[in-house]
């Protein structure tokens, strides 16, 4: 979905850097696979097509944070709704 995101943190030595891939259009998403010792990051569309793809040695990454965009179903609007603190009426 867009706004997909996911961060990667790598390992250059002496100082670390870090990268993100974003799904940047409507219908998008971002995948994260590890294959062979490498972790490669892409962003794909619907019909499962390759936009980019960011590739890092899976020895040199500290770090591969996800952050999808929150979906809201029906369930979770509702179990959000009753999580809520009650407001005290003023009038009593």
């Amino acid at each position: 979905m867009k706004g997909d995101r996911v961060e990667i943190v790598v390992d250059a030595g002496d100082t670390t850097r870090t990268y993100e891939v974003v799904a940047g259009r409507a219908g998008r998403r971002v995948e994260t696979a590890v294959r062979r010792g490498v972790v490669e990051v892409s962003e794909v569309t619907r019909s499962g097509t390759v936009v980019r793809t960011a590739r890092f040695m899976a020895t040199r990454v500290l770090a591969l944070v996800e952050q999808p965009v929150p979906r809201e179903g029906a369930g979770e609007a509702e179990s959000r709704a009753q999580a809520r603190p009650l407001r005290e009426d003023p009038r009593t």
